[in-house]
Formats: structure tokens, sequence, C-alpha cells
């Protein structure tokens, strides 16, 4: 297992996502964002199916800053209950790796 995880967020629009993955590599909450179109998502929400167009936004951290990088999504988020769901990376290539530890310096 390494220190190093993706969070897996969900926007209404690539420009959504982006604002996201800007103010949190910017925040230095995330290493690296990175932005999937045409995402097709059919989930239910308050008793109806919905099937809806979004993005995707993959981003790379630190484990240890998970739980300021989930509050400032929700923070900056338009969802009312948006998905923020953390994937632990238990290998992957070292300097990858090295460069996401680099990258991901939140500071309080």
């Amino acid at each position: 297992m390494t220190d190093v995880i993706l969070v897996l967020v969900t926007a209404p629009s690539t420009d959504k996502a982006a604002e996201l993955a800007r103010a949190l590599v910017e925040e230095g909450l995330a290493a690296c964002g990175n932005i999937v179109p045409g995402v097709r998502s059919i989930y239910r929400w308050e008793g109806k199916v919905h099937d809806e167009q979004e993005a995707l936004l993959i981003l790379k951290t630190k484990d240890v800053l998970f739980e300021p990088l989930r509050a400032r999504v929700v923070a900056l988020h338009p969802y009312q209950v948006p998905e923020v769901l953390r994937l632990d990376i238990t290998d992957g290539h070292g300097p990858y790796l090295a460069w996401v530890r680099d990258n991901a310096r939140f500071v309080p």
C-alpha cells in the first residue's frame, strides 16, 4: 500500500470539473486532476430515476489530505450530495508516486 490515493468526483459539466480541479490543485490538496467528459450517469434521486451527462474528475493526492480535500469538494460542489470516493493505491510507478507526494502539499 502507498500513501497516494485517487479520489473520484462527478460533476455536472467539464467546466465545473475543471473549476474544481483547478481550485484543488492550486490549493495543494491534489497534485493532478484528470477530467473524463461524456460520462452517462443513471441514478436514483428523490424517488426518481435520472439519466444525465456528467464529467468524471479523477484526483491524485496523498491519503493524509483526503479529509481536507473532501471538505473542500463538498464546499465548492453544486450538488447537494456530491460523489467523493477514495480509492487506495497499492502500488505504482515510483517516480510518479513521488511526483504526487511532492505536488500535493496543502498547508492549512
